[in-house]
């Protein structure tokens, strides 16, 4: 699987062992950035490694930040994009299970290591299950449509 995944600079140390993690998984990653822990702005790494999921160069995105609230909403703003953000496995698992959900959104300073990676692991390893949750991702993106002109 092709994982997009970027932070601003609250996310870094997380976002490294991320990457080194779904890599040793066997995932392709393309890294979106920081790469530095200098301030920056976190719309401009969270914003790119959205859009290679909406437009299927990825198959799915993980955005860190020191909350994962900035990021999420950023990602959230992209058509095509379902984030989640999640601060537990089973929130992971069921925002794949039911909403269809394509990037998980994390903070650093608020999972600690180990737990996400756990969290990464089920958000990655989860189908969607369809049926009747389908119609419901159907809805969403139908008010994506209204609102994205």
């Amino acid at each position: 699987m092709k994982i997009a995944i970027a932070c601003d600079h609250g996310g870094l140390n997380l976002k490294n062992k991320i990457i080194a993690h779904v890599k040793g998984a066997g995932h392709e990653v393309t890294d979106f950035g920081t790469t530095t822990t200098d301030s920056c702005d976190y719309p401009d790494f969270a914003l790119p490694a959205a859009e290679a999921v909406a437009n299927g160069k990825c198959d799915r995105g993980i955005v860190v930040c020191s909350t994962g609230i900035g990021v999420s909403i950023v990602a959230n703003k992209v058509p095509g994009v379902r984030c989640a953000h999640c601060h537990d496995s089973y929130c992971a698992e069921f925002t794949r299970l039911h909403n269809d959900s394509n990037v998980l959104a994390l903070g650093e300073k608020v999972v600690g290591e180990g737990y996400a990676l756990k969290i990464v692991d089920t958000f990655l390893n989860t189908e969607f299950e369809g049926g009747r949750h389908q119609r419901r991702v159907d809805k969403i993106t139908e008010i994506e449509k209204k609102y994205s002109k």
